[in-house]
């Protein structure tokens, strides 16, 4: 049972990670009904980012680690605002279906390349704020940075919804979201809401980066797995529900993380995937997606 349990905290802490980077897929997918294949490399480069910030690789620390998360977050932003520029923008504009797919990947490989001669391609240590020392609840050990873990990626997608709800700029968005036309009917210019959006997906990436890294080992390499990763969490719970990417975060999270201790590491990415394939066989909108009709 206290293993059980061990493996559960483990895969709720690893699971938001994947629903911060599936909810930054939510957010493009309702304003412009595109994504940002490069979702996984915004939240590497945040954690490089950090990392040349609080850590001495590159001379520092120059920063404490909480005073590194506001810098990396407008790092995240402004890199959305590039993406959105470069690769989607043009696609909308000659209202190519697909060109912004091949657009963003292209642009993941290039940030990929610039980071493996910035920070090289070996796997980096990340100075943890918190104690490593781990307290136990209900007989498991928890660490005090996987417990930051869950606490932060709550916080930053519920700081999204009340702003989406609450400020004009976040009604807009959401105007945008529910019809596009209709919204600039109205006045809202739907061009700056997809850029907000996109600066906004990128920067929950890059704030999950500079979360999860101290759990794990950095690298240039990290971002294309977890992008990945949170795509199919995206999928599974639904690119229109902010429930479905915790749900489908937290899913997988523990299937993995269950799967690598009661059978192998090697097989810990199967039962996600398999999920994904059930899910998509029987409901392709998501577990909390709801079906659109697209009118021709």
């Amino acid at each position: 049972m206290e293993i059980l349990l061990q493996l559960v905290v483990s895969g709720i802490a690893l699971g938001m990670i994947y629903a911060v980077i599936a909810f930054g897929y939510q957010l493009t997918f309702a304003t412009s009904g595109t994504l940002n294949f490069g979702q996984g490399e915004a939240l590497m480069l945040g954690a490089l980012v950090g990392l040349s910030l609080v850590g001495t690789i590159h001379g520092g620390p120059y920063l404490g680690y909480w005073l590194m998360i506001p810098i990396v977050v407008l790092f995240g932003a402004l890199q959305g605002v590039f993406v959105e520029w470069i690769a989607v923008r043009p696609a909308i504009r000659i209202k190519s279906e697909f060109g912004w797919i091949m657009s963003t990947i292209a642009l993941a490989i290039i940030f990929k390349n610039v980071a493996e001669n910035i920070w090289g391609k070996d796997v980096l240590p990340f100075p943890s704020p918190l104690s490593s020392e781990p307290f136990t609840v209900l007989g498991a050990n928890v660490q005090p940075m996987q417990v930051a873990v869950i606490v932060g990626a709550l916080a930053i997608m519920f700081a999204v919804e009340i702003f989406n709800r609450k400020s004009i700029y976040g009604k807009a968005v959401v105007a945008t979201a529910n019809d596009r036309d209709a919204a600039g009917l109205m006045g809202i210019n739907t061009g700056m809401v997809i850029t907000f959006s996109y600066a906004l997906s990128s920067a929950t990436a890059a704030f999950a980066g500079a979360l999860v890294a101290p759990l794990t080992l950095t690298s240039a390499t990290m971002g294309a797995s977890l992008g990945l990763k949170a795509f199919a969490v995206a999928i599974i719970g639904g690119l229109t529900s902010g429930m479905g990417a915790i749900v489908g975060g937290i899913i997988l999270g523990i299937a993995e993380t269950a799967t690598g201790f009661y059978l192998s590491t090697g097989y810990k990415e199967v039962p996600g995937l398999v999920l994904l394939l059930l899910v998509l066989a029987v409901k392709p909108s998501g577990l909390f997606g709801k079906a659109a009709i697209k009118k021709v």
